[in-house]
């Protein structure tokens, strides 16, 4: 089983259950499994709230560590802001995102990632914050679009992927799949079908684009 998908049990289907009082659940051939609050798996941190506020701390951190790893050549100045944007990508960006396509964002987890990014980004530009040069020409000079768009863009591919599979597929029956039973009170959290359903109207997509694969990858490229 896939990380991205075990994820997406977690987050985008099944909504967390508190059994009070108790540390471990019985499950068949009698074993036994802590309940904890939280849990990384495969470098995804999986919370009982099922909100993406661990995942995203942990990845900002997983950055960061990165990021001053390759500082050498990220602020070499023999290395020109272009290669410096390709490498920041790749080893960097793709660390701080992984596992993203199923995290049911809040603004808040999406200022704190542009927040990291943009700190990255001046360093790698050499300027600071008190120069006022706006985000999106730093960002053009490296070559790199907003770490916002490249989230929402992971997102909606792996939304497509799912919808093209088979309908007995079992990765899409649990994000059809709803539980049954009463809601807490108050507000709930926000599911990542709530997040991608945001996504497709700002771009005016639906379920039918996904089918063609080529069309919903266009639609998912097209930046206005």
């Amino acid at each position: 089983m896939s990380k991205v998908a075990k994820s997406f049990i977690y987050r985008g289907c099944l909504n967390p259950v508190t059994i009070a009082g108790r540390t471990s659940v019985d499950i068949w051939a009698s074993a036994k499994l802590e309940l904890v609050d939280k849990f990384c798996y495969l470098g995804d941190m999986l919370s009982v709230d099922g909100d993406a506020d661990a995942a995203a701390e942990a990845r900002i951190r997983i950055g960061w560590n990165k990021f001053r790893q390759l500082v050498p050549l990220l602020t070499n100045k023999d290395v020109s802001l272009i290669m410096r944007g390709r490498l920041y990508s790749i080893c960097v960006r793709s660390s701080m995102l992984h596992g993203s396509e199923t995290w049911p964002v809040r603004k808040e987890n999406v200022v704190a990632l542009h927040q990291a990014e943009m700190r990255m980004v001046r360093l790698m530009c050499g300027t600071k914050l008190k120069d006022r040069f706006p985000s999106r020409e730093l960002r053009e000079r490296l070559g790199i679009d907003d770490i916002a768009l490249v989230l929402q863009q992971n997102r909606l591919h792996w939304y497509g992927h799912v919808l093209r599979k088979e309908d007995n597929d079992w990765v899409k029956k649990c994000m059809e799949y709803e539980v049954e039973g009463p809601r807490p009170r108050g507000r709930p959290n926000r599911t990542w079908r709530e997040v991608v359903k945001e996504d497709c109207q700002a771009r005016k997509m639906n379920k039918e684009d996904a089918m063609d694969r080529s069309k919903w990858r266009k639609m998912i490229n097209d930046v206005r």
